[in-house]
């Protein structure tokens, strides 16, 4: 799988459902640098929309892309600050 994005990493959260896909995304972003890309990969259907909603609501990352394909979402976080 090919991404338009530069990732610094890559989290594995497939199996996991709701809240944990949030709670190790945040954990990840925090271990990350500015301007680092971190690729977040999950099966829970539910991560689309909340990573996105994380994501607004939280200052510092930007949320550049979703992916859905099938029953695996990825998710494209940016650490900004």
């Amino acid at each position: 799988m090919s991404s338009k994005y530069d990732t610094t990493e890559t989290l594995d959260v497939k199996g996991q459902s709701c809240p944990m896909p949030i709670v190790k995304t945040k954990q990840a972003i925090d271990d990350l640098g500015e301007g680092d890309v971190l690729e977040v990969v999950a099966t829970d259907s539910g991560s689309m929309s909340d990573i996105q909603g994380w994501a607004e609501g939280t200052d510092g990352v930007e949320l550049l892309d979703q992916v859905e394909d099938g029953d695996l979402y990825t998710h494209y976080v940016k650490k900004t600050a």
